[in-house]
């Protein structure tokens, strides 16, 4: 019998869906409602067999209807994106199955995988966490499949910008007219396009945080073909939010320390830099929210609408 150990759980035609793809003597024995996502539900069930072995599997079902409007895509890049990464040396969960269009479930899912490890968002350690994040996404980048995925969209404007309370606003008009201009060739890169802290899973003994390794990198729903400086870039002002904008500096460094190539123009990079920062500015209370829930109370929507204006503004001021 399935324990559900939520108020909301995994819905009944889902259920019988994934029955589909387990062994013969298997089922579904406890399903656990995983934390931290936006645009998802997400559960953890776990299958047990008949000499009592266990293993876990991921469902991911978006619900709400803005994100069941975009699910076909998203899903299909993600069952091809890991369908791709499978044998790469890249830590992504396996595909098992996927239902884009909700054929066969209550809502479009996709069955894949469970990776060890865990999402580490606190301060501690983040020196060695850094150049691991570093090092992963150069591997990420330096893929190249015999067919690209498509060509990235970057659907913050000019006019979409929200410019926080109390920022300064001649700083803020001056990053705005940066994206005003045309975006600067680039060789193009396989990118995650979602690459974060909250994407990546993580072996971390307690005691000794200097030792933590990458066991996973999740959420592949947005793989596309573009600028390495993107992905950098996104990364870069996820760091700066969680932790401050002197760790958004940082990762560019990290990145070429690990051998990633980023543009050679300080105008060019500062394009993307720029453009990931503002477009971060248009969901602040969105991304705020799971970190809170994730056990970072304190990053509160002004806090971290302060920390994205402090970076913004560092941004800038590197330009000179």
């Amino acid at each position: 019998m399935t324990k559900h150990d939520e108020a909301a759980s995994v819905r009944p035609l889902t259920l019988a869906w994934v029955g589909r793809y387990l062994e013969a003597g298997e089922r579904i024995v406890r399903t656990v409602a995983l934390h931290g996502g936006i645009t998802a539900e997400m559960w953890r069930l776990t299958i047990g067999a008949r000499e009592g072995d266990t293993r876990d599997l991921v469902l991911r079902s978006f619900v709400d209807p803005f994100s069941v409007g975009h699910a076909e895509d998203w899903l299909n890049r993600e069952a091809g994106a890991l369908a791709l990464l499978t044998g790469t040396g890249v830590p992504a969960p396996g595909l098992v199955a996927v239902d884009p269009t909700a054929a066969h479930c209550e809502y479009p899912s996709l069955l894949m995988t469970h990776l060890a490890g865990r999402t580490v968002l606190g301060d501690e350690g983040l020196e060695t966490r850094v150049p691991l994040l570093a090092r992963q996404l150069v591997a990420i980048h330096a893929l190249r499949p015999a067919e690209r995925p498509r060509g990235y969209v970057a659907l913050t404007t000019a006019d979409t910008v929200v410019v926080p309370k109390g920022a300064d606003a001649a700083v803020w008009a001056a990053a705005i007219d940066v994206i005003r201009r045309p975006a600067p060739p680039y060789e193009g890169r396989f990118l995650h396009r979602d690459f974060q802290p909250g994407n990546v899973l993580f072996d971390v003994s307690p005691p000794k945080p200097a030792g933590a390794r990458i066991t996973g990198v999740v959420d592949w729903a947005a793989t596309s073909w573009g600028p390495a400086d993107l992905d950098v870039a996104h990364c870069s002002t996820n760091l700066a939010l969680l932790h401050g904008p002197a760790w958004g500096l940082r990762f560019a460094e990290a990145y070429e320390e690990a051998g990633g190539v980023l543009a050679a123009a300080a105008s060019e990079r500062l394009y993307w830099q720029v453009r990931d920062g503002l477009a971060c500015s248009e969901e602040v209370r969105q991304v705020a929210q799971p970190w809170r829930a994730a056990g970072r109370p304190e990053l509160t929507t002004r806090t971290v609408e302060e920390r994205l204006d402090a970076y913004v503004t560092a941004l800038m001021d590197a330009l000179g």
